[in-house]
């Protein structure tokens, strides 16, 4: 009997379960992850304003690893050794592979003096917990939110949650009448934030925080945080809250492994999902440096497309067959505000943007609904 490991139990790592059982009924399927669970990381922009909670977030995964007859590991992993097959576990357990597919997301570089005295958001629940609490104590004050990137690994970031929490704390401080008590600030080193997602989206967002009187600083590097305060190169500015996505890198234990790896630290692979010079070893989501355009997205969609491709394609290798199995480049999001959204997305032939509405909003919630019914 095959045997396929899989290491995560985010996006791409599940889309590589159902995919790997739609295709072959009889595979022996192991997936390691430290908790059966899965964060769904785009509702958490909604926590904040009580909209979501837990039980929208965490995805017990217990019942579809029973439905789809995966064996789950709950284990961290620190290595890998023989040629990949064996993959290495906390205290000791080790698990054996004829194929691994690494999706296990990517390791925020928190590398910035006083990064302590900032909240991010995507590190999961409890971050967003901490903003929660943090804004039902705070009767006023300044609110900084930002993202940077891994300046050697362009696609390593993820700046479109950082719009939604943006907009999402205007809406719900003026919903809960105290806006005129807050000054919100913008900040990223880019001069224009959002460019990945194309020029008219650039000129859209910023003239939504025009319209909401939210303040920006823009092309400027970081140089620090404090308790109170955010440092740049051309000076500070105030911050009670802070909110700031950091670029991305590999995990730590990639570095225990004989892996390609890309100048920004992530798995480095080909149009196949295979990290290069590896045998039967592939990756997707976050983990990986993959070939296409800078504005490639960090995102589920993205890893769900990439995922699906590793998986047919570490089936056909174990078939004897080439891989030929390729990945659409696609960034497709919803830039939502708590009661609103603009609809975005751009493929290799071009972009196409709607305008800030309800139903985009709503489309959002229904689809985040639609898409864990498999998971439930």
């Amino acid at each position: 009997m095959k045997k396929i490991t899989i290491i995560g139990s985010g996006f791409a790592g599940l889309t590589a379960v159902r995919t790997l059982r739609k295709q072959d009924k009889t595979l022996e399927i192991t997936l390691i992850s430290p908790k059966a669970e899965l964060v769904y990381m785009p509702s958490l922009i909604w926590v904040s304003s009580g909209a979501a909670d837990k039980k929208d977030i965490i995805i017990p995964l217990d019942n579809f690893f029973k439905r789809m007859n995966v064996r789950h590991v709950k284990n961290e992993v620190v290595g890998l050794k023989d040629n990949n097959r064996v993959v290495l576990l906390k205290n000791g357990a080790q698990v054996d592979n004829d194929a691994l597919i690494i999706a296990s997301g990517g390791h925020f570089i928190k590398k910035l003096p006083g990064i302590e005295n900032a909240i991010t958001p995507c590190e999961g629940l409890s971050s967003v917990e901490k903003i929660r609490d943090k804004l039902k104590e705070m009767d006023a004050g300044n609110i900084a939110i930002g993202f940077s990137g891994n300046p050697k690994e362009p696609s390593a970031m993820r700046g479109g949650p950082m719009f939604e929490f943006l907009f999402g704390l205007d809406t719900q401080l003026r919903q809960e009448k105290r806006r005129d008590k807050f000054n919100l600030t913008f900040f990223t080193p880019a001069e224009k934030p959002g460019a990945r997602l194309g020029e008219k989206a650039v000129e859209s967002l910023l003239s939504e925080m025009k319209k909401r009187n939210i303040t920006t600083h823009l092309g400027h590097k970081i140089k620090k945080f404090e308790t109170n305060k955010v440092v740049t190169e051309s000076g500070e500015f105030p911050a009670d809250l802070i909110l700031f996505m950091p670029g991305m890198t590999g995990n730590q234990w990639f570095d225990n492994t004989e892996l390609a790896r890309s100048e920004g630290g992530l798995l480095k692979a080909d149009k196949f999902c295979q990290i290069e010079g590896a045998d039967k070893v592939f990756v997707a989501g976050d983990s990986g440096s993959f070939p296409g355009p800078q504005w490639m997205p960090k995102q589920a969609h993205m890893a769900d497309l990439q995922a699906e491709a590793a998986a047919k394609n570490a089936l056909d290798i174990l078939d004897d067959k080439p891989a030929s199995h390729t990945f659409k480049i696609e960034l497709m999001c919803i830039v939502d505000s708590n009661n609103k959204g603009i609809y975005i997305s751009r493929t290799m032939k071009g972009s196409f943007m709607l305008p800030n509405c309800r139903l985009m909003h709503i489309v959002k919630r229904l689809f985040g609904w639609w898409y864990l019914r498999q998971y439930r």
